[in-house]
């Protein structure tokens, strides 16, 4: 459940083994869970997890997300040796344990749908999202050709018409409309006329 199990431990944090991630690729990545978590923009909610990760052993962290997830490891790995520094303090942990656990390693990867990251040629999520837009596209297809009706359809991206443009190219969309290039005035018409041919 990313920072929300990092901070609840408990089962959240297991080994995965052959049999657990047998059967999974298919699937979407958040099979192991994504939750947003008010504690981890805490400092005492990132010492619990310190505290947690220390119990299992874990210095090393991948952490795939967007702006958020990105900025909490980067602040978590800033803090590490002073959440450490506390846990002892507080009787949590020994230094011993202080010590063979004193760095962090933190990988960060961008996971969005968007596709909105520099230097990257396509986000962790973006081909996924795409394919199943694409496959909701061709549902409706048919049925809009069979009723002779237009839809209107909202796909996924926040401030990045990434998705809708590349969907609108595969798909012969007739009308388009992206974030970063909103519309001018007189549009309404525009589109109209454009249906009509």
């Amino acid at each position: 459940q990313g920072y929300e199990g990092l901070v609840e431990g408990g089962d959240n944090i297991k080994q995965a083994n052959w049999l657990s991630v047998s059967n999974i690729i298919q699937l979407g990545g958040t099979v192991i869970g994504s939750a947003r978590c008010k504690a981890f923009t805490t400092r005492a909610g990132r010492l619990r997890a310190a505290r947690n990760l220390v119990e299992h052993g874990i210095t090393n962290l991948c952490v795939i997300g967007g702006d958020g997830s990105l900025t909490g490891a980067d602040i978590f790995r800033s803090e590490w040796a002073g959440l450490l520094d506390e846990l002892v303090r507080d009787g949590q942990i020994s230094e011993e344990v202080a010590r063979q656990n004193c760095r962090l390693n933190i990988v960060g990867l961008v996971g969005s749908i968007d596709n909105d990251f520099c230097g990257t040629d396509m986000t962790i999520g973006t081909d996924s999202a795409l394919h199943r837009i694409m496959e909701v596209i061709d549902a409706i297809t048919t049925t809009a050709q069979s009723h002779q009706r237009t839809f209107v359809l909202e796909v996924m991206g926040r401030h990045c018409g990434y998705l809708a443009l590349v969907s609108g190219l595969a798909s012969g969309a007739d009308w388009l409309f992206i974030p970063e290039s909103p519309p001018e005035d007189g549009w309404e018409d525009l589109m109209c006329e454009r249906l009509g041919e």
